[in-house]
C-alpha cells in the first residue's frame, strides 16, 4: 500500500514512519511519498528517515515530491499535516493575540480561527485534488485545527476524510496509569466534545468503569498532567476528566498572566529552535539521533505557560510520552484497507451521534472502524457543564468555514467575537483587521 504525507517535512514525520516500521503484519504500508513545498526539508528528512530505518528488513521505500499531484498519484491513504503560514505565522497569532489582551494559542480562540482562516482554502484545493486524482484513497487529517479542517473537507470527500488528536488517548493513558493500569488492550474509553474541548466520561476497564475510583482519590488524580493542570477538586467538582485544552476556558485569565511573564511565546520558541534543528540535521551524520534529541526538548516545554499558571513546574517523564497518534493512524489505516475492526477517538461526522449537534458537524467521539470507514459509537454525552460551551464553539467552526468557502468577511468577524475566549465586539473586529493586515492570505476576506 501507499501512503502520501502531505507537509512531508514537518518535525512530527518521523513518528508516523516509526509506526510503519514497527508494522510487521502481511499487507503493510511499502511506500511512503513524502509531498512538501520545501526541497531541502524533504532532503533532509528522507535522510532521517533512512537513519530510523537502518537495520529494519523490508523498510517502506521511501520518495520525496514537490509536486502534489504527482507524490498523490496512486495513494491508498493520504495524511494531511500541512502549516500555511509556517511557525511565522503561529508566532505571529501569538503577538497579535497578546497585544489586544487575548490568547493567541493556534487551536483555540483568536489564534485558532485566524489559523483556520489562511489554512482552509488551501486544504480545500487539496481536497479536491485528491478527489480528482486518488478517489478511492482515505485522507486521514492531522492538519490543525483538526476539527475544523476535517470539517470542511468533508464537504468535498464525505466521509472519506477522518480526522486524528493525540489528545484524548493521552490523556486516557495518564489516567489509567494513575489507577496502575498499564494495559488498554481491555478498556473501553468514552469520550464526547469537538477536537480539543473534550471530557473522558467514562473509563471500562474488564466492563467495570474505574472513573469513579480515580474521582475519589485526589492524590491519584494529582499524579498525572492534567490532574496537576486543573487540580484535583475541580475535576471531582465537575466529574470528568477535561482534554488539556480546556484548560485556556477554565482558567483563562490565569493563562493570559502567565503569557504576559513569558520571556517567548511558544511560537517563538519552536520557531528558534526549528531553526537550529534543520541546520543541525541537515549535515549530522545521524540525523534521526538529532531529530530524537529536539523532540525530547520539544515535549519536555509543551504547555509550559499553563503548567507555570498552574505553578506545576516540569512535566514528569511519563508525561512526556505521546499519546499515541501514529499507532492510531495504523489502527485506523489497517481497520479500512482490511476490515480489521478497532475503537478508536477520532474526528468524523457527528452523524447523530452527538446529541444537540448537526448530523454533519464534524465531532470527537468513539468511533468503529471497518472496511466501509470510521462510524461513531451512538450515545456519546458531552457533561451537562459542558454542553454550552460545545454549542457555541461549534457555531464558531461553522462560521469561520462559512468565511472561508465564502469569502464572508461579517462570517469571520462573528465567529471572532462569539467565540468564548474573544470578550468584545470591538476586539474581534480589531483582531480581524491586524490579522488581514499581518497575512496577506486573508485578503479574500471582503
Amino acid at each position: 500500500m501507499k501512503l502520501t504525507m502531505i507537509g512531508g517535512g514537518g518535525f512530527r514525520t518521523p513518528l508516523v514512519f516509526a509506526a510503519l516500521l514497527r508494522d510487521t503484519q502481511p499487507g503493510r504500508i511499502d511506500h511512503v511519498a513524502l509531498v512538501d513545498t520545501d526541497e531541502s526539508r524533504l532532503r533532509t528528512m528522507s535522510r532521517i528517515l533512512a537513519d530510523q530505518a537502518a537495520g529494519v528488513p523490508d523498510a517502506p521505500r521511501v520518495t520525496v515530491h514537490t509536486d502534489t499531484r504527482e507524490g498523490l498519484t496512486g495513494a491508498d491513504f493520504v495524511f494531511s499535516a500541512i502549516r500555511v503560514g509556517g511557525m511565522d505565522g503561529r508566532a505571529a497569532d501569538e503577538r497579535i493575540g497578546q497585544s489586544h489582551g487575548v490568547i493567541g494559542q493556534e487551536t483555540v480562540g483568536y489564534g485558532g480561527i485566524s489559523y483556520a482562516l489562511r489554512t482552509l482554502p488551501v486544504v480545500m484545493r487539496l481536497a479536491e485534488l485528491v478527489r480528482d486524482v486518488a478517489p478511492d484513497a482515505w485522507v486521514i487529517n492531522f492538519t490543525n485545527p483538526a476539527g475544523i479542517v476535517t470539517e470542511a473537507m468533508s464537504r468535498v470527500l464525505g466521509d472519506r476524510v477522518i480526522g486524528i488528536c493525540d489528545s484524548p488517548i493521552g490523556l486516557a493513558r495518564r489516567a489509567l496509569g494513575a489507577l496502575g493500569i498499564r494495559s488498554m488492550e481491555t478498556t473501553e474509553i468514552e469520550y464526547a466534545g469537538l477536537n480539543h474541548l473534550g471530557w473522558v466520561t467514562a473509563l471500562r476497564v474488564d466492563g467495570v468503569d474505574r472513573l469513579p475510583d480515580l474521582l475519589a482519590a485526589p492524590d491519584r488524580l494529582g499524579s498525572f498532567e492534567e490532574g496537576k493542570l486543573f487540580g484535583p477538586e475541580w475535576i471531582q467538582t465537575i466529574g470528568a476528566l477535561p482534554n488539556e485544552y480546556l484548560h485556556y476556558y477554565a482558567f483563562q485569565r490565569d493563562v493570559l498572566q502567565a503569557d504576559q511573564y513569558a520571556p517567548q511565546t511558544r511560537g517563538r520558541y519552536l520557531l528558534v529552535q526549528q531553526d537550529r534543528f534543520w541546520s543541525r540535521a541537515a549535515d549530522a551524520e545521524h540525523p534521526y539521533a538529532v531529530w530524537q534529541d529536539f523532540r525530547h526538548e520539544r515535549e519536555t516545554t509543551y504547555m509550559a505557560t499553563n503548567r507555570d499558571s498552574a505553578g506545576m513546574g516540569d512535566r514528569d517523564e511519563d508525561d512526556l510520552v505521546s499519546g499515541g497518534y501514529e499507532d492510531v493512524a495504523l489502527a485506523l489505516m489497517r481497520g479500512i484497507a482490511y476490515d480489521q475492526r478497532a475503537r478508536l477517538i477520532l474526528n468524523v461526522r457527528s452523524g447523530g451521534a452527538l446529541e444537540g449537534v448537526d448530523a454533519d458537524a464534524v465531532v470527537e467521539v468513539p468511533c468503529i472502524v471497518d472496511a466501509s470507514g470510521a462510524h461513531p459509537v451512538p450515545g456519546a454525552r458531552v457533561p451537562a457543564h459542558g454542553r454550552g460551551l460545545v454549542t457555541a464553539v461549534k457555531y464558531v467552526e461553522t462560521q469561520t468555514i462559512e468565511a472561508a468557502i465564502s469569502g464572508s468577511r461579517s462570517a469571520a468577524l462573528r465567529a471572532l467575537a462569539l467565540h468564548p475566549l474573544v470578550d468584545s465586539v470591538r476586539v474581534a473586529g480589531a483582531l480581524l483587521d491586524d490579522a488581514r493586515s499581518t497575512f496577506p492570505d486573508l485578503s479574500y476576506l471582503r
